[in-house]
């Protein structure tokens, strides 16, 4: 395939089968977990065509050779099993909660060390990173959407000799090939924007190292990490429309961060693509555009929010993004999420008509406002005050 096509034709075009009379133009399911010798799978778990083609399109669409896996997290994890035991890994304090929990327990165990850090000061970052074996990054983060200066960070890790991880799940590669800017490891988990329909749960890890792409598939294949049939070709259709998708989210979440950003009761909207964010003109730099996840932080604390959140009736009160409905919630009703304030409202802004979506919003925050309301809407006062 052509390396010059433009990043929405690819997402259509590649990972698939080279045309035959009367053959399918999409990868069919295969449910099989054995095959007839002589062919490069034999067993499920070393291979399948519906893996091959998933891996061929994202590797295509990322910049390098893509292994999938049956989580984000397993993705994550087979990039961090790869360190020695006593590695030092730095990683941002607003990490993924997943990632966190990982890191703190292989801390715990002594597995590995953790330098905590705040990604937005590159100086301090990779003053930390001299020695270490892994800078983890991710960008924007979740739920904060603080943008680190990914080609500084990046460069300044390559100069120390230390190898980077970059989770890019919240921009897609759609907006964000961390392989181009001279990261070790692409992670996403295609349950989000890739996959798109809040369906299936997967993981992806592209590197450009052939040779550690097939380390990744080494440990998936031991550890047992492999996605399954139905969701990879699930994933694989949701790729077909990522750049559709998210071209729509995309504006419709422009959109409503200006109208909340004006609104009386919203104290902040955290969103890079406002131009008085913090992160606005890095994520300009860098990225293909500031994505389809914003939040907010309402007056009143933790109570209102969640009363937003149960007021609204487009916006389902749910966890995870990057599907086609859109979707909020009280981030830190989560214990396992720190640092993060008790009435931020994290937004997954989905494809809906933008008036309506606004609507919702607007009604939820007006009835939100009456105390006698709040405690109708089932919003219970938060636990962290």
């Amino acid at each position: 395939m052509p390396r010059s096509l433009n990043r929405a034709t690819i997402a259509i075009a590649a990972g698939r089968q080279a045309p035959t009379p009367d053959g399918p133009l999409s990868e069919p399911i295969t449910l099989a977990s054995t095959f007839h010798a002589g062919g490069p799978n034999g067993y499920a778990r070393d291979g399948h065509p519906g893996w091959a083609a998933f891996e061929e399109a994202i590797g295509t669409l990322d910049g390098g050779h893509a292994v999938a896996f049956s989580t984000g997290m397993a993705a994550c994890s087979a990039v961090l099993d790869e360190l020695p035991v006593g590695a030092t890994v730095v990683a941002p304090h607003e990490v993924y909660m997943g990632v966190r929990q990982l890191l703190e327990e292989a801390q715990g165990g002594g597995r590995l060390d953790t330098r905590w850090v705040d990604i937005t000061d590159t100086a301090a970052t990779l003053a930390v990173t001299e020695g270490a074996d892994l800078l983890w990054l991710e960008t924007p983060l979740n739920p904060l959407l603080s943008v680190g200066d990914l080609p500084a960070l990046i460069a300044g890790a390559r100069d120390l000799d230390v190898p980077v991880a970059v989770d890019a799940t919240v921009a897609s590669p759609m907006l964000l090939r961390p392989l181009e800017l001279g990261a070790t490891w692409s992670v996403h988990s295609a349950t989000k924007f890739i996959a798109g329909h809040t369906d299936l749960l997967m993981g992806v890890t592209v590197t450009a190292d052939a040779r550690e792409a097939q380390r990744l598939r080494h440990h998936r294949e031991i550890r047992g990490a492999t996605p399954g049939a139905l969701e990879t070709f699930l994933a694989l259709r949701g790729l077909r429309t990522l750049p559709l998708r998210m071209e729509r989210a995309q504006a419709n979440a422009l959109a409503l961060a200006h109208r909340l950003a004006a609104h009386p009761d919203v104290e902040r909207v955290r969103y890079p693509g406002l131009p008085d964010d913090p992160g606005h003109d890095r994520a300009h730099a860098f990225m293909d555009g500031p994505g389809a996840v914003l939040s907010f932080e309402v007056e009143g604390g933790a109570q209102r929010a969640d009363a937003v959140c149960h007021a609204c009736e487009l916006f389902a009160y749910a966890t995870s993004f990057g599907g086609v409905e859109s979707t909020m919630e009280r981030r830190a009703r989560w214990p396992q999420e720190r640092g993060v304030p008790d009435a931020l409202i994290r937004v997954n802004v989905g494809c809906e008509d933008v008036e309506d979506l606004w609507a919702d919003l607007e009604a939820a925050l007006r009835v939100s406002g009456d105390p006698r309301r709040q405690e109708a809407l089932g919003a219970a006062p938060s636990s962290r005050g």
